[in-house]
This record gives C-alpha cells, sequence and structure tokens, in this order.
C-alpha cells in the first residue's frame, strides 16, 4: 500500500511539474511571437510614413556652389541653385552625383546611388580590345577602301598635299549584324585621332534621307 501511494506521490509530482513547464513555454513562445510582430507592424509603419511623404525631384548635381548651395540639373526643367538639408554633409556632394530634392522647396534633402542600367553596364567596354582586319573576312574589298579613305589621311597626309587631292572626311559603315562592323571599328578606334560615331539603324535612315533630299535638291 505504501509503494502504492509512493509511486502515486511521484505522479502526481510529475505531472504537476509539466503543468507549470507548459505555461513556461506557451508563455515564451507568445512572447517571441509578440516581438516578431511588434517588428513586422513598426516595418509596416515606416513604410507607410515613406508613402504619405511627398514626392520628390530626381537630380544631378552639376558642381557644389558653396558650403549650403548646390547647382542641380533636373531634368526637363533645367538647372538651379537650391538649398542642402541640415542631415546633408557638403562633402559627401559631389559632381554627377544623383539626389533627391523637395516637391515644395527644391532643398536638396537625400543623396540617391548612382543608377546605371543593367543593359547599359553589359555593353560598355573597360578597355577597347586590339582588333586587326585580319580578324575580319570576306572583306578584301570594302578593308581596301577603307585604308585609303581613313588611314591614309592619318598616317601619310603628305600623299594628299603631293597630289592636290582634299582628304576625305568620312566613311559610312553599314550592314546587318555579324558583318564586321564593331572589329573594324575598333581597330579604327586604335587611331586615337579619329572621331568615330556609332550610329543606330534609326539614325543612318534619317541621315540616308536627308542625303537624298539634298540630292534631289542638287
Amino acid at each position: 500500500m505504501e509503494h502504492f501511494i509512493e509511486g502515486f506521490k511521484s505522479i502526481s509530482e510529475e505531472h504537476n511539474l509539466r503543468i507549470e513547464i507548459l505555461p513556461n513555454q506557451d508563455l515564451c513562445r507568445l512572447q517571441a511571437q509578440r516581438k516578431e510582430l511588434n517588428a513586422k507592424v513598426r516595418l509596416l509603419r515606416e513604410e507607410l510614413q515613406l508613402l504619405q511623404e511627398q514626392g520628390s525631384y530626381v537630380g544631378e548635381v552639376v558642381k557644389p556652389m558653396d558650403k549650403k548651395k548646390v547647382l542641380v540639373k533636373v531634368h526637363p526643367e533645367g538647372k538651379f541653385v537650391v538649398d542642402l538639408d541640415k542631415n546633408i554633409d557638403i562633402n559627401q556632394v559631389t559632381a554627377n552625383a544623383r539626389v533627391a530634392l523637395r516637391n515644395d522647396s527644391y532643398t536638396l534633402h537625400k543623396i540617391l546611388p548612382n543608377k546605371v542600367d543593367p543593359l547599359v553596364s553589359l555593353m560598355m567596354v573597360e578597355k577597347v580590345p586590339d582588333s586587326t582586319y585580319e580578324m575580319v573576312g570576306g572583306l578584301d574589298k570594302q578593308i581596301k577602301e577603307i585604308k585609303e579613305v581613313i588611314e591614309l589621311p592619318v598616317k601619310h597626309p603628305e600623299l594628299f598635299d603631293a597630289l592636290g587631292i582634299a582628304q576625305p572626311k568620312g566613311v559610312l559603315l553599314y550592314g546587318p549584324p555579324g558583318t564586321g562592323i564593331i572589329v573594324k571599328h575598333c581597330w579604327l578606334e586604335q587611331l586615337r585621332t579619329i572621331q568615330i560615331v556609332l550610329s543606330f539603324e534609326c539614325q543612318v535612315q534619317s541621315l540616308y534621307r536627308s542625303l537624298l533630299a539634298k540630292v534631289l535638291v542638287w
């Protein structure tokens, strides 16, 4: 009988201990959930506050004027001399930096990160690659004409002076993608003294129309 009573007491104490532990575990879990929910509420309030603020103009710094004023270019309005917000350090305002201007006073109140179009960054060339005419096949005639029109005036201008011939002023390279235009452009770029303009198809068409109009007038 005593053994039975002792066993019952042991079971009763273990049950009471579980009853005490479970509320503590639930309390810790609820406190953690409350902390997480409070963080979400705080984040939503901050986002709501940002949404309720007035919009800002995005401008580009031309140059700092003094310790409190900056010359900023805003598209398409123009250039403005604006004041700095008290929280902005003039030393952080550099030329070509993107900044935010208040909608009502044009006060510079925030420095924005530089924005680069991913497509533009993919097309950027850090260094002009070494290119030669040998990299282009099947265009011997065109390469010869380019050498006569572009390379000779740069390397041997005295030949044109001796013959009394005016130096050519330009050449138009055209054709579909994959015909070696870019490779020849890279090679010509190495001459450094030639101004090269790459035009898209629409620009070439516009130039062609204008030249054709002049020819018809003549």
